[in-house]
């Protein structure tokens, strides 16, 4: 199968579960403890779809004694991957509204599958889809204590978040099931791509990000 057929089967379906799993999680009151931003992958409904959901449930629970916002990253998540651009442009206006109102917020960025590319292009790195994309200022980047990934699309370059950047690598943690072929080079196994919720990574993505807060 090659990668573009296998990115579209993955795609297809993501949309078709996305209908049945859930993915909201309510937003708090504003200016929280920590503001959590999630970016859908390709084919989900609005919101934070099938495995933001899950993550920000697991670092809801994991930071009890904190009041937690959610965001969902407001752009198309369409089967071009092209949306990640204004994709980034969403999320950069959401955490600099935010941190101006909020001078006390962290914050903890996610994303999967090209939702992942949102946060890429967010952060600073060169995509297929960057250049119509937006970047988040630097005055930000010490408040945003985490940034976690699954399915990240930038494994197709040979690279991650963690490498790839000087300013939030260190505080980063991608996920890429083995066999997934939208973040594995030779990836061969596309449900491998449907499972971040269920085996396992949402949890500790959550634990990753969880750590982070307050230091």
């Amino acid at each position: 199968m090659n990668r573009f057929l296998a990115y579209t089967v993955v795609a297809l379906s993501i949309a078709a579960g996305a209908a049945v799993v859930p993915g909201a999680v309510a937003s708090a009151a504003p200016c929280s403890d920590v503001d959590v931003s999630f970016a859908r992958g390709t084919g989900e409904l609005p919101g934070l779809g099938i495995t933001g959901g899950p993550f920000a449930n697991s670092l809801t629970s994991q930071l009890s004694g904190r009041s937690i916002s959610t965001y969902a990253v407001d752009y198309a998540a369409d089967f071009s991957q092209y949306s990640a651009g204004p994709g980034s442009r969403d999320l950069v206006s959401h955490v600099t509204s935010v941190a101006a109102a909020c001078p006390a917020t962290q914050f903890v960025l996610g994303g999967y599958s090209q939702g992942a590319t949102v946060i890429s292009n967010a952060i600073g790195l060169r995509t297929p889809s960057s250049a119509t994309g937006a970047v988040l200022p630097a005055a930000v980047a010490e408040r945003i204590k985490a940034v976690v990934v699954f399915g990240n699309p930038l494994g197709l370059q040979g690279r991650t978040i963690e490498t790839a950047s000087g300013t939030y690598g260190p505080h980063a943690t991608s996920y890429c099931n083995f066999g997934d072929p939208v973040c594995q080079i030779g990836g061969f196994n596309s449900f491998a791509h449907l499972t971040y919720a269920t085996n396992g990574r949402t949890t500790q993505g959550a634990a990753f990000a969880a750590a982070r807060i307050g230091v």
